[in-house]
């Protein structure tokens, strides 16, 4: 058989994050494990996303190997800083108009003739790219919808199109943001028990019918039943009553996270060096930690999108500080909304011994260092399983999208984590820092993470549910003619 040949026969899938950076780790780890099962994959990045990634990573970043590639589409945007987050109203549109066609025409390249790569046989898309669902409609191959969440929060997001036609939402006005309605129990939600409206994603909060994150929230979930199958980026021990009643909704549901512990297994990874960040990663920190204590270091990351206000950036630095322990703290450039993200020299002079500000870090390596001691998250569905694999539990401040749900799991069912009131107070952060490192609540959930932790890597082990869920995922769905 000659190498044309095989090339041929070779599986081909198509990976395509949604263009945020807790959308595109996943996918591509997602996308080399798949790699790892025989397949050639094109993983496909915005022009602009491709940009960003060059720049932070180096122009020979994305070289990849000959079964191996990446390929852009537009954003149908107009240019904007190439450091910063773009608007999610506006990508979010442009994704439900603009992003159809160029990615049909990539497929039509990828099957050309002249081609060098074997052809299309599937798409692996972000739940929140349904425009890939028709483009697999019309090149009659089987796609499957990721989503890159935890069970939960996918369950809250098939809750809108229910909630909206029972008028339970959008919200009639801004008074019911603060006059009790968001404390609503919403009875019936599958696998789910004691949800308040405030618990679900947090789209449910929208007053505009024709908000476009909404709409487009909506169209996931409807759409979500035309394809050929889930994946979701949890495991079966740790959210086993959602993804039972997700199971009964959908004919392929496979739980195959975490990756990471996945990844880690590979022998002979030849696509390790392909890194998952958008902005330079500042490894100092990892050295500054090394001179600290085991589990005596709070670390402080609010993720890659969620801005916080100057008000709130001066009560969470006072609190740290005033809490006495040591910590790491990400302050990106575009944290602080509309504002700066410099502290006061008496607030610097302060926590010089025991506080490092820095603008991005490795946060898998920090999580996975014997000094970190607890994690003050936004709740991001990346950090919250990134910091149970690491076995670190964490302070929650949840600001927008799944990161409600996250929370209130994270908090209340897996026992491993204490919510932060999101109007922040300085003395709140002090008692909840101190409560964590010191007191008995943390031993508690430091206890309870650390079980988790080992059913995650049970989970990821080659005979564990998420490495069975794979292999099945590949045979079931990506491989099935249907």
């Amino acid at each position: 058989m000659d190498s044309k040949t095989q090339v041929a026969d070779k599986p081909h899938a198509v990976c395509i994050p949604c263009p945020a950076q807790g959308h595109m780790k996943p996918m591509l780890k997602l996308s080399k494990l798949l790699h790892h099962e025989g397949f050639h994959i094109t993983y496909v990045n915005t022009e602009f996303n491709h940009q960003r990634f060059m720049k932070s990573r180096g122009p020979n970043s994305l070289d990849g190997l000959s079964d191996f590639r990446f390929e852009t589409i537009p954003d149908g945007l107009p240019p904007s800083d190439i450091n910063a987050t773009q608007d999610i109203p506006s990508i979010s549109e442009s994704i439900m108009t603009n992003f159809l066609a160029p990615f049909s025409d990539l497929l039509i390249k990828l099957n050309s003739p002249t081609s060098d790569n074997p052809p299309v046989t599937c798409i692996v898309s972000d739940a929140f790219m349904t425009f890939t669902i028709t483009a697999a409609q019309e090149f009659k191959i089987p796609v499957v919808m990721f989503f890159t969440n935890s069970a939960c929060s996918v369950m809250g997001y098939l809750q809108l199109p229910s909630l909206k036609d029972k008028g339970i939402i959008p919200l009639k006005d801004e008074s019911y943001l603060t006059n009790g309605y968001l404390d609503t129990i919403i009875d019936g939600i599958p696998g789910m028990r004691d949800m308040r409206l405030r618990d679900l994603p947090s789209f449910v909060r929208t007053i505009d019918p024709n908000d476009i994150v909404f709409r487009m929230v909506i169209d996931v979930a409807e759409r979500a039943h035309t394809a050929s199958g889930i994946i979701v980026h949890t495991f079966d021990e740790l959210e086993q009553e959602v993804l039972h009643s997700l199971s009964t909704m959908f004919p392929h549901v496979y739980a195959i996270g975490p990756l990471e512990p996945q990844l880690n297994r590979l022998s002979n990874d030849h696509l390790e060096s392909i890194g998952y960040g958008l902005w330079n990663e500042e490894t100092e920190c990892l050295s500054w930690l090394n001179s600290k204590a085991p589990n005596s270091v709070i670390y402080v990351s609010f993720g890659s999108i969620a801005v916080i206000t100057s008000s709130q950036l001066v009560e969470i630095g006072w609190g740290l500080a005033n809490s006495k322990h040591p910590f790491l703290w990400i302050i990106r450039p575009d944290l602080v909304e509309g504002g700066s993200t410099i502290l006061s020299p008496e607030f610097q002079e302060v926590i010089k011994e025991r506080g490092l500000i820095t603008s991005w870090c490795p946060q898998e390596e920090v999580l996975n260092h014997p000094s970190i001691g607890g994690f003050l998250t936004h709740s991001g569905w990346n950090s919250t399983i990134e910091s149970v694999c690491a076995g670190v539990p964490m302070l929650c401040l949840p600001f927008f999208s799944d990161q409600q749900t996250n929370c209130k799991y994270t908090c209340n069912e897996w026992a491993i984590g204490m919510e932060i009131d999101f109007d922040v107070k300085r003395e709140e952060v002090e008692k909840i820092v101190r409560e964590l490192l010191e007191g008995d609540k943390g031993k508690k959930m430091k206890k309870k993470v650390v079980e988790w932790k080992k059913l995650a890597e049970e989970a990821t082990s080659p005979l564990g549910s998420s490495s069975i869920n794979l292999k099945n995922l590949v045979s079931e769905v990506l491989l099935s003619k249907g």
